[in-house]
């Protein structure tokens, strides 16, 4: 019998993304992308200390032409479903063929590599939909150029192409490396507002756990603290990277720009620290939801056993009155069965006994 096809999970939010493989044994360097990915659109920004032009290139051959006319360009490439226009690109720059496959490998881990025409870098970019959502920025830096690769469309650097289109600031005059420093302190920059709202995300279960807890908590602060570990393995290589740059003598990276480095050296830092503590912080809170628990359920035994404690004489009562031996066969056959008042005897025995044992369990502070 033919069995089912499962279901292939939806696109989007909550999705994994299938990792790719090679087949074992491929030639180093080779050039594979994925059916589904867009074509490459190559954005570039030429400028200058005076000037800045938006120009959008459909051949990578018209690219050398540009730089001539320009002191420095930023080309940014969009999408990665072209592999002779990447090769294009690898031949118009110099781009080593490791450097090319590491580019169109989209689950890559941050690093900084020298080459001798360019220095390499691959970054995470991280989004606030979904804090595990992270984005590969490959990017090539040059002396007079800086060469950008995404898979998708969609950054932080916005605010990057407004500087230059204005002129604010050094961007326009402080070289390639400067341009560099820029985008990585975006991409790094762009964990921030994730990390606040994983910090949100633990306010609310703090206060949860505080006012009430119920099955879904333990949950949900799973859930976060899942979060938290991926995104902390997207984060961390990011320290080893911001390592290179500031302690190797690459002849890209010059002295000044070296100190801006330093800066996100220490965000990539802040960064890491914060999402360790709220590690620590899930941890905690998952203590305390257990804890709460298994104090609600010790109330709910102490009840229930002080009530059983005080039921057993009672009960032990009403089963000796509940004999029903014979008074005519003996005097010492229950004569209370007998009596006018024996029943309101035997109740304000049970009475007495049911106070007798609270006070009493009182006095031991065990209510």
């Amino acid at each position: 019998m033919a069995h089912p096809k499962k279901a292939r999970a939806p696109e989007g939010a909550g999705s994994r993304r299938k990792r790719r493989r090679r087949p074992p044994g491929t030639s180093p360097g080779t050039l594979a992308v994925e059916p589904h990915w867009p074509r490459p659109e190559i954005h570039v920004f030429a400028y200058g200390a005076e000037d800045c032009v938006e120009i959008e290139v459909h051949d990578p051959a018209e690219i050398p032409d540009l730089l001539q006319k320009s002191p420095m360009a930023w080309i940014d490439v969009v999408g990665l479903g072209d592999a002779e226009t990447l090769q294009k690109l690898g031949e118009v720059f110099k781009i080593h063929r490791l450097a090319l496959e590491d580019v169109l490998n989209p689950d890559h881990r941050a690093k900084a590599e020298e080459y001798d025409e360019h220095l390499f870098i691959i970054a995470r970019m991280a989004s606030t939909p979904d804090p595990c959502d992270t984005k590969q920025v490959s990017l090539f830096c040059g002396e007079k150029t800086v060469l950008t690769f995404r898979d998708q469309p969609g950054d932080c650097f916005d605010a990057i192409r407004q500087r230059l289109r204005e002129g604010r600031g050094r961007i326009r005059t402080g070289g390639a490396d400067y341009l560099t420093y820029a985008l990585i302190d975006a991409t790094i920059d762009s964990y921030f507002p994730v990390v606040e709202q994983l910090e949100e995300r633990m306010e609310d279960l703090e206060e949860g756990v505080l006012d009430r807890t119920d099955r879904g908590t333990v949950a949900r602060i799973q859930k976060v603290k899942a979060d938290l570990i991926r995104l902390r393995r997207f984060t961390w290589p990011h320290r080893e990277m911001m390592g290179v740059l500031l302690r190797e003598d690459t002849g890209f990276i010059s002295e000044p720009t070296r100190i801006y480095l330093r800066d996100c050296g220490d965000h990539v830092l802040q960064i890491t620290e914060l999402i360790d503590s709220y590690r620590e912080m899930c941890n905690d809170l998952v203590h305390v939801c257990l804890s709460s628990v298994s104090n609600k359920a010790n109330e709910i035994m102490k009840v229930l056993t002080v009530i059983a404690t005080i039921f057993i004489p009672l009960s032990f009562i009403a089963s000796v009155y509940g004999m029903n031996f014979k008074t005519d066969r003996s005097p010492w056959n229950m004569p209370e069965l007998d009596w006018y008042l024996g029943y309101p005897f035997a109740l304000a025995i049970m009475a007495v006994v049911a106070v007798g044992f609270l006070f009493y369990l009182r006095s031991k502070r065990w209510l």
